[in-house]
């Protein structure tokens, strides 16, 4: 069994699994596709597993795929902390452009499910954290997009105005120009 706590954004999940711990440490199911599908109501396949490992400082994204390569993404810490931020980019969502800002951590062991739509990026809050993600679509360059994590529009705290970034990422599209290419 797993805690979900929904988010301001639809679809948007956050869930804690149960934790079986005592002196000799602990256990728990990491991933189970039908408990995640009946606390969730999710049912997407799972297709590829990524981890990253960042220092302290380090921001990743704001990336996403467009459709029909659109991933939905299922995260989690395996060591450290990262503040976990995503934006709603499904055109017709009546909350397109907005945010949530969630804290993961190895400790919480805490989860979010990103629905296929949404933009996501990670500021690592500690050195050597590992960060573990599941996909439901294969990674495919040329539908792989960007969104600045400093639009103003966006608006985001990262609790940095310095973080450390890719060269990619420090490039990346505003919500508007985001906006411009999706019109067809």
């Amino acid at each position: 069994m797993m805690e979900v706590t929904r988010t301001a954004l639809e679809g948007l999940l956050i869930l804690q699994p149960r934790i079986f711990a005592d002196d000799r440490g602990f256990f728990l199911e990491s991933f189970n596709e039908r408990a995640f599908r009946t606390a969730t109501g999710v049912d997407l396949p799972f297709v590829q597993d990524n981890e990253s490992v960042s220092g302290a400082g380090v921001l990743r994204g704001l990336h996403y795929q467009v459709a029909p390569h659109a991933q939905g993404k299922l995260v989690h810490v395996g060591r450290g902390a990262v503040l976990d931020v995503c934006v709603d980019l499904r055109p017709n969502s009546p909350t397109y452009g907005r945010h949530v800002s969630v804290q993961l951590t190895a400790e919480r062991r805490n989860m979010l499910w990103i629905p296929p739509g949404f933009a996501h990026g990670f500021l690592a809050q500690e050195d050597d954290t590992l960060f573990l993600y599941k996909c439901t679509a294969y990674y495919h360059p040329a539908a792989e997009r960007t969104l600045r994590w400093d639009d103003a529009e966006l608006g985001i705290d990262w609790g940095t105005h310095t973080p450390r970034v890719s060269p990619k990422d420090a490039v990346g599209h505003t919500l508007r120009e985001h906006q411009a290419m999706a019109q067809p």
